[in-house]
């Protein structure tokens, strides 16, 4: 195999003739074989494949410093000796063995032949001398033409082998190196990418803790579902405080399984509403308790990875309570308009009957009347009793009535009542009497309470037309905040507490929203005014208690009421005693200013004093009695005055 450059070798001996021998056998003009070839085919027929044979490039030194000079020029220009045939002795000077080692330490792969017809040094010698005998051929003089040239060609074939392995592992090294720095920017990168993904788990970690602990600490119930079986990942204290049973019953539940909706859940969702991408935003549900009992929430969902699977974060707020305080509040404002409807018709209808109460009284005063016309009028006057019986109810719902507390105790109280109540009930009707063992007291007006347990017994009476039976017991509560929150402007304590039940017919939720309201009744016309109901409301709210009621159709009703406990007697305030005394001739020369903005109320007035012998002056409000007033102020010994009235003057501020 020929190299694309021509080898290069260096002969450096000091006889000349040597040099012109290796120009003979080595050099472009060296003979070849080709008259053997030509021959070769002559006699055989065929000719041999021809063998290009290799050309060499030589360069003559005749001494040891002249051969290290050509070296060192043809390593500075890039075309190094591939051999050198050195001689052994070159005197004077440097020997064979000395040029090799200066030859190697400038071209360390510089292949050399030392040729010498001298046994000089020994093999051992020269190896320990150069220290190395790779590189090294001897070649002892005279040498043969053809064992010259195929050391030639093989040393030759051997560096140029060397230097493309060299070439080749200077590729590979640079490769190796090239990719080592590879691998090594590779990994560090790989490195600051685990660093990386240290730091996010670690936040992760961090974020996962946080929200764990937020999750259990908050106070708004909150549990997590996965998206697609519904099944609880978990759940957090308040929503088991909600459920009312231990946490560990709900986790791994399906909602389903914990029967946790009222309604129905939706094809395809766990909620008794539609998800809207996966989410949820303020919808109101019901929820059922563990005891069976009914919440209304605002709900929540919003979806979540957790440990690489979707869930749902389910937040379920209950405003049940706010709910109930809502209802109470519009309860409260429907009654308190209801009471000032009720004032107002009361006032009115007080006037009204008290012109015909007192004109009916005037004429039956008169003896000429017949029989038939006294008994008229009697009816007349029991009708109008009985209307005022009505309004004196109204009042005391729209609390215009004005109360005269004391101290009582509630079982003497009831202990009265029942002696009435045995003849009111009737035999049909059994009554239960359970009083507490000690007195339970309140401060309360005597009438109102009386009123309170005959309205509510007769109530239960009227619930039970076939028979039954009425318990009525009376115990000592104490109430908590979370209880009186639902009833202001009640305040937690002691409570005495009075409870009705029946065994009647009961009601339905629709009837109990109503049974407070004035002149709602379930009875048949001409049955019942509905006002027993309200009235106790009116009185109860008005010693600052409440009433619970609890009832179901054909299951009886029970009335609680809540009465506010006083622990001792209260000495009730002074008040003011105004006595009118008359003279001995009653109405002769007294005169009576009379102030009524009704015309014909004023006029009974007029008519009944006038009877009587006294002198009458008239005025329509506070400001035409101030006139009046003005002018005949000497001579006025009395002033009586309506309590309301227009034009800005009261009775209260005229009588000041």
């Amino acid at each position: 195999m020929n190299s694309p450059v021509t080898p290069r070798i260096l002969i450096v001996d000091d006889n000349r003739a040597i040099h012109e021998d290796f120009q003979k056998i080595l050099g472009a003009g060296a003979p070849t074989d080709d008259a053997l070839t030509e021959t070769e085919a002559a006699l055989f027929g065929v000719a041999p494949p021809r063998v290009p044979r290799m050309v060499f490039n030589l360069d003559s030194a005749f001494q040891g410093e002249e051969g290290l000079a050509m070296v060192e020029a043809a390593l500075r220009e890039g075309r190094p000796y591939a051999l050198a045939f050195v001689d052994g002795r070159m005197p004077p000077g440097w020997d064979g063995v000395e040029t090799i080692s200066r030859l190697w330490n400038a071209a360390p792969e510089l292949q050399v032949v030392l040729c010498t017809a001298y046994s000089d040094h020994s093999w051992d010698e020269i190896t320990r001398r150069l220290g190395r005998s790779d590189g090294l051929v001897i070649l002892k003089k005279p040498f043969d033409n053809v064992e010259a040239f195929q050391l030639a060609y093989a040393l030759v074939r051997k560096a140029e082998l060397g230097m493309q392995a060299r070439l080749k592992m200077e590729d590979l090294e640079r490769l190796v190196a090239l990719r080592t720095q590879e691998l090594q920017a590779a990994n560090d990168q790989l490195r600051a990418e685990a660093a990386e993904r240290r730091g996010a788990e670690e936040l992760l970690r961090h974020s996962e803790q946080r929200f764990s602990r937020a999750f259990q600490a908050s106070p708004v119930p909150m549990l997590i579902q996965e998206l697609t079986s519904g099944v609880v990942v978990d759940a957090n204290e308040s929503f088991a405080r909600l459920l009312d049973c231990p946490k560990e019953t709900i986790v791994h539940r399906t909602a389903q399984q914990l029967r946790l909706w009222v309604d129905a859940p939706v094809a395809g969702t766990q909620f008794p509403v539609p998800l809207q991408d996966q989410r949820l935003r303020n919808q109101e549900c019901r929820l059922r308790t563990a005891s069976g009992a009914i919440r209304t929430v605002l709900l929540a969902a919003e979806t979540v990875d957790i440990h690489g699977a979707q869930c749902l974060l389910v937040v379920a707020q209950d405003f049940t309570d706010r709910i109930e305080l809502e209802r109470q509040l519009r309860h409260s404002q429907k009654m308190d308009a209801v009471g000032q409807l009720a004032a107002g018709i009361a006032h009115d209808f007080n006037n009204l009957l008290t012109v015909i109460q007192g004109q009916v009284g005037l004429v039956l005063l008169r003896a000429e009347n017949p029989q038939p016309t006294i008994e008229a009028l009697k009816e007349v006057a029991m009708a109008s009793e009985r209307a005022a019986a009505l309004t004196r109810q109204l009042l005391i719902f729209s609390r215009k009535h004005v109360p005269k507390p004391q101290v009582l105790d509630l079982n003497d109280s009831l202990r009265h009542a029942t002696r009435l109540l045995r003849r009111v009930l009737g035999e049909q009707v059994e009554l239960r009497l359970l009083c507490h063992g000690e007195p339970l007291l309140v401060n309360a007006d005597e009438c109102n309470l009386d009123q309170v347990i005959m309205n509510l017994a007769v109530n239960a009476r009227d619930a039970m037309p076939s028979g039954g039976e009425l318990s009525l017991l009376t115990s000592l509560e104490t109430v908590p905040e979370q209880t009186t929150r639902l009833h202001p402007p009640a305040l937690p304590g002691a409570y005495v507490c009075l409870t009705v039940n029946d065994t009647g017919c009961g009601m339905d939720h629709a009837m109990l929203g109503r049974i407070f309201e004035p002149f709602f009744t379930t009875k048949e016309a001409g049955k019942g005014t509905g006002l027993g109901l309200a009235t106790v409301y009116g009185i109860v709210n008005e010693h600052h208690g409440w009433i619970d009621v609890v009832s179901q159709l054909g299951k009886g009703t029970t009335f609680r009421v809540f009465l506010p406990h006083a622990s001792s007697p209260q000495v009730s305030s002074s008040q003011t005693e105004f006595v009118f005394r008359p003279s001995s001739t009653a109405g002769e020369q007294r005169t009576v200013l009379v102030v009524e903005d009704e015309a014909p109320l004023r006029l009974y007035a007029r008519t009944v004093l006038a009877s009587q012998g006294f002198r009458v002056l008239e005025a329509g409000d506070g400001v035409e009695a101030l006139q009046v007033w003005a002018t005949h102020r000497s001579q006025v010994d009395m002033l009586l005055t309506d309590m309301v009235m227009p034009n800005g003057i009261s009775g209260k501020m005229l009588a000041d």
